[in-house]
């Protein structure tokens, strides 16, 4: 039934295979160059995979990020509804067809990985020294892709095997010692990647709650476990493989975590900072000519230096001094005082030089002109 996907996947690494083989200079069956050509071909296997794929994984992330748009508005219903569930999910589904959201959309990546995992892994199991030629491959490639060493351990050989295949590898290995070593070595290696990628799955998803979290967690821990015990079953190729994708999976978001971090995170601040365009303080300042525009609210304090110190309130005195006192030392009459509190302050003294004609003092003339002193001043008011 799945006959089609086995060729497809031995044809992708035949033709890695060749490509490499020529790299090497085409190396004798069985030698390290050999299983080196045989491996990467695996290791591009996954490259290949990726990128047809990676668009798929673009519509995943966007998916997700539009869900996490959508939670503000999800407990919004939730608390609208209350326990009507039935109402609640018509009225979500509703809400996500209208704004082009589909929740499916995050499976799109994991669901074509699948097939080809379990193809590679049927592929590698059925390799074996001197068997007939597997689908688009002949007898002798097929040889020498069993033989294939990685680090003296043949990439069709597993931790555990039975059969006329464990003895044809035991035949050429000699034994378990290093294929349990090697294949222990990527179980242990495989898992680890698998659990800091599902953690990473979780950054990039960002907060949940309720189930969501609960799945969350379970594979974060479940599906390391799984893989570590299932793991003694693979081949050493498919464990190549398992461990590859991860590394591309860290990698790849990685880039989108950087590209596109979760709305709300710290990350995603820190870049709305950073594409916000700053503010020139030329462009605020006016023109060379141009008038500056002074604020409306608020009065405007004039300089220090255009204050006259001997009245700094503006007030206009009478031109003709008030003669000094029996206690007078020469100095000038306080700022400010009109000639009539001069004239108070020496009643007993000859007031009539203080006054001038008509016998009011000449305070009037101060309100509506400003004195020497202050003459270009602003008027106070």
């Amino acid at each position: 039934m799945l006959d089609w996907l086995y060729t497809a996947i031995s044809w992708v690494m035949a033709r890695w295979h060749a490509l490499w083989s020529l790299v090497f200079d085409d190396p004798a069956a069985g030698t390290g160059l050999s299983g080196l050509a045989w491996a990467l071909s695996i290791v591009f296997l996954v490259v290949t995979v990726r990128l047809i794929l990676f668009p798929l994984f673009v519509k995943q992330v966007k998916s997700q990020r539009a869900m996490q748009e959508l939670q503000p508005e999800i407990a919004r219903l939730r608390k609208q509804y209350g326990s009507d569930r039935q109402g609640f999910s018509e009225a979500m589904l509703k809400m996500q067809r209208e704004r082009g959201v589909s929740p499916l959309a995050g499976c799109l990546p994991i669901l074509p990985q699948i097939p080809i995992f379990l193809s590679l892994f049927h592929v590698l199991r059925r390799l074996a020294p001197d068997a007939q030629g597997l689908y688009s491959w002949n007898d002798e490639l097929t040889d020498e892709a069993a033989r294939a060493p990685f680090f003296g351990a043949p990439i069709s050989s597993s931790f555990f095997m039975s059969g006329a295949k464990e003895q044809a590898i035991l035949d050429i290995t000699g034994g378990y010692g290093q294929i349990r070593v090697v294949a222990f070595l990527l179980i242990v290696i495989m898992s680890f990647t698998t659990f800091f990628t599902q953690k990473q799955i979780m950054r990039r998803s960002g907060p949940v709650e309720g189930q969501a979290a609960m799945v969350q967690k379970m594979l974060l821990y479940v599906m390391p476990l799984g893989l570590f015990v299932s793991g003694f079953l693979f081949p050493i190729g498919v464990l190549l493989y398992w461990f590859t994708n991860n590394l591309w999976t860290l990698g790849q978001q990685y880039f989108i975590l950087r590209k596109m971090p979760p709305p709300g995170s710290d990350a995603a601040k820190a870049k709305a900072a950073a594409e916000k365009p700053a503010v020139d303080p030329k462009a605020l300042a006016p023109r060379p000519g141009a008038k500056p525009v002074r604020p409306k609210s608020g009065r405007t304090t004039a300089p220090a230096s255009t204050v006259d110190v001997a009245n700094p309130t503006g007030d206009a005195v009478a031109d003709t001094p008030a003669p000094a006192g029996p206690a007078d030392d020469g100095t000038a009459t306080p700022t400010g005082a009109t000639a009539a509190g001069a004239t108070a302050a020496g009643a007993d003294g000859p007031s009539s030089a203080a006054r001038p004609t008509g016998g009011r003092p000449r305070t009037g003339a101060g309100r509506g002109s400003q004195g020497p002193a202050n003459r270009g001043k602003r008027k106070r008011r």
